[in-house]
């Protein structure tokens, strides 16, 4: 209990001293120790990369998962050394909806079926941007978080450690200084003629005692140099460190940059493949009485043609048996025949299609066992393939 009692006065008096000397440091009352050029911009340094680090994790996340209520969700069970239970994906859900859809509505209309198909996409963007996450969470994120939660506390703590131990050392600069001065005025030789000897021997005594102080003071000023000096490397090999940490970091942000050009890439891919699959311009619709896209009547059907995507070719829409359907041999039928407007310039992807020019007039009709998704149209004695999406059925 007794040695308890000692360190924590001890304790206290080494906090005091410390106050003491920061205040007066903080008024411009007492000299205070700088580091050297090379320490301050290695603090520099590690505190900005502190900074940006948390900054990029934070706004990482924001772009993993946009849901405030998820991230914190997510953030307490990490501190609980929980597992984070399983999310569905934002487009996984889109496409059960559409699924469920698609059967309540009807499978074999044409809205269900594209409902369906679009479903199936949307499925593999979920389940790719699942893998995105999981792989950016743990090749990116985590080490940044390692080096917060890690390097980043063990370079503040011995940061503080050294900042108490300057505190020390000025201290103990002080301290001596202060007892060099009394021990100078003590020891000033006195005049005998207007001293009497009593004071002379209190004098003699005074001196004696500074002398002690003073070696004293000197003691306590070499250990709290070695101190310092000892704790100032540590921290400076610290600091040096933060170069490591760059190096881990860029390492990092490749693997980053690498998965998310994967995930990017695969998104283009399945969406490349709907596409194919509906055959249609995103945005567009039959039976619309305005169309979608802007104004094409300044605009030259050359332009407009290479602004517009191509429609998916014959060989793909196809049915195996319609591919080789002769256009030329084909009758329109003595009833069914239709007029419609076309929407948008359309250029031809082979022989068996017919060119089209926003605005025009033509004549569509069907064929038994033809793709729902295509018409056959006439102009003039031009015949061939149109895509429905592209047109507007008038009568």
């Amino acid at each position: 209990m007794d040695f308890n009692m000692k360190k924590l006065a001890s304790d206290a008096g080494i906090f005091f001293t410390r106050a003491v000397q920061f205040t007066e440091e903080k008024f411009g009352q007492a000299e205070k120790t700088e580091l050297d050029a090379h320490f301050e911009s290695l603090l520099a340094r590690a505190d900005s990369t502190k900074n940006w680090t948390e900054k990029i994790l934070r706004q990482t996340e924001v772009l993993l998962q946009p849901n405030p209520s998820a991230r914190v969700e997510e953030f307490l069970y990490e501190k609980l050394d929980r597992k984070v239970p399983s999310r569905v994906a934002n487009g996984e859900l889109l496409a059960q909806y559409m699924a469920e859809a698609a059967s309540e509505l009807g499978p074999t209309t044409p809205y269900g079926k594209t409902l369906i198909k679009v479903a199936e996409a949307e499925k593999r963007l979920g389940a790719a941007e699942r893998d995105f996450i999981h792989t950016a969470s743990i090749n990116f994120l985590t080490p940044l978080r390692n080096f917060l939660e890690g390097d980043w506390k063990t370079i503040s703590k011995e940061r503080r450690l050294l900042q108490n131990r300057r505190l020390d050392l000025d201290a103990s600069k002080a301290r001596l200084k202060k007892a060099k001065a009394a021990e100078a005025k003590a020891t000033t030789v006195p005049d005998f003629q207007e001293t009497r000897p009593r004071n002379y021997i209190l004098s003699a005594s005074a001196s004696a005692l500074w002398n002690d102080e003073v070696d004293k003071a000197e003691q306590e000023l070499r250990v709290a140099q070695t101190e310092f000096d000892r704790q100032a490397e540590v921290t400076r090999l610290l600091l040096e460190g933060i170069s490591s940490t760059h190096v881990n970091h860029l390492r990092c942000l490749h693997e980053f940059v690498e998965s998310q050009t994967t995930y990017y890439a695969q998104c283009y891919r399945h969406m490349l493949d709907l596409q194919k699959q509906l055959g249609r311009f995103p945005g567009t619709f039959v039976g619309t009485t305005e169309p979608t896209s802007p104004p094409l009547s300044s605009t030259s059907p050359t332009t407009a043609a290479a602004t517009m995507p191509m429609g998916p070719s014959v060989a793909d829409l196809a049915p195996p048996g319609e591919a080789a359907l002769h256009l030329e041999e084909v009758a329109p039928p003595a009833s069914g025949t239709r007029k419609a407007r076309v929407l948008y310039d359309y250029e031809a992807a082979d022989s068996s299609e017919l060119a089209l020019l926003a605005d025009e007039l033509i004549t569509v009709y069907s064929l038994p066992g033809m793709d729902p998704d295509w018409l056959i149209g006439e102009r003039g004695n031009k015949k061939g393939k149109v895509p429905v999406t592209y047109l507007e059925l008038l009568s």
